[in-house]
């Protein structure tokens, strides 16, 4: 009789093991990557299926620095109360905090990412020049604004005049020669933007990121998985904290004991 087992295959480029050794991305891992490979390498090659340059480490691993952490975020919070009332369950804590990733918060990466790609992909001749830049950027915006969507990457709840981020990512991208179109295209829309929207907002550092991303080459589907993978280090040293110092009893009970009864209104559905 023939063994089922025997006829099924699962193929993968990722990793393998047996009883003496593991392999991952087609390397050793013992010999050809322990020690040898840096992780913010690793993860992007993990997904890039290529071995990134060292110019493309230093602009990726820049990037991911930029998103760990960014004081007492909705995230973060997540992740200390969920500790407070879990303490036996670390990974419950880090995961409420990287589910709290969406659209105003972390996913701006993925959203400004993808925004710029699709924005991309209707310029029949790439700019050669900041002029060329603003008309692609204005038209971009002013299909935005008629659509009745915002633009992602456009304004910080508290960075109101400028992310120190921003300026720093794009430094470090040309240093690097990786300042590619789509943060040629993000920083044109940070010029043009007050022209249709009537007021001047900064490029947020989870825009910049996403730009950057884009411009290293990997899937606009998968850059909020870099913030969430930059975020979980964050978390882990919020959870640290609050072991150290802890705030979220205090959190719990400023809002519990500050809750007001009111009566519903019934004129709201």
């Amino acid at each position: 009789m023939t063994d089922p087992q025997k006829s099924i295959s699962f193929p993968t480029s990722l990793g393998t093991s047996t009883a003496d050794e593991i392999r991952l991305l087609g390397q050793d891992l013992t010999a050809d990557l322990m020690g040898k490979v840096g992780f913010g390498e690793l993860a992007f090659w993990l997904v890039a299926m290529r071995r990134p340059t060292r110019e493309e480490v230093r602009v990726f691993e820049a990037v991911l620095v930029a998103l760990a952490d960014h004081g007492f975020t909705p995230t973060a919070i997540a992740a200390r109360l969920t500790y407070l009332s879990a303490p036996d369950s670390l990974q419950g804590a880090l995961a409420a905090g990287l589910l709290g990733g969406g659209s105003r918060f972390l996913g701006v990466t993925e959203d400004c990412g993808a925004y710029l790609h699709a924005a991309l992909d209707d310029v029949e001749e790439t700019p050669t020049d900041d002029a060329g830049w603003d008309a692609v950027a204005l038209d971009a915006v002013r299909r935005t604004r008629e659509a009745g969507r915002y633009v992602p990457g456009l304004g910080h709840p508290v960075h109101k005049v400028q992310d120190p981020r921003t300026p720093v990512l794009i430094r470090i991208a040309e240093e690097e020669g990786l300042r590619g179109p789509h943060l040629r295209l993000f920083e044109a829309i940070g010029r043009v933007h007050p022209e249709v929207l009537g007021r001047t907002l900064p490029l947020n550092g989870a825009g910049v990121c996403g730009a950057a991303l884009a411009d290293l080459g990997l899937p606009v589907e998968l850059l909020r998985g870099f913030a969430l993978l930059a975020r979980a280090a964050g978390l882990l040293g919020q959870l640290a904290e609050e072991r150290r110092r802890p705030i979220g009893m205090d959190a719990y009970l400023a809002v519990d004991r500050n809750a007001v009864y009111v009566e519903p209104d019934q004129s709201q559905e």
